[in-house]
């Protein structure tokens, strides 16, 4: 379990170091964005592990990536002059 729940974490700061390098100036705080991700990754893992039971290690990791995937886009902001060709409200 354990080393379910470091993967977890490792794969979900990947995933947010990896957001953040790639989409700088879509996220609102660098920091935030660094503990979202393995945050939300471990969540999706304990979810998957309780869930399944032990000996699912693959599964886990792939709830704790999906989660952690859903959780850091809540944070993206839209781009800049993607709303400027919307209709007026």
């Amino acid at each position: 379990m354990i080393w379910e729940a470091l993967g977890a974490v490792a794969v979900g700061l990947v995933l947010s170091f990896a957001a953040t390098r790639r989409l700088p100036d879509r996220f609102p705080a660098r920091s935030l964005t660094l503990a979202t991700g393995p945050g939300a990754a471990l969540l999706g893992a304990l979810l998957t592990h309780s869930i399944l039971g032990p000996g699912h290690p693959v599964q886990t990791l792939v709830a704790a990536v999906a989660v952690g995937a859903a959780l850091l886009s809540l944070l993206l902001r839209p781009a800049r002059g993607a709303l400027r060709g919307s209709a007026p409200a």
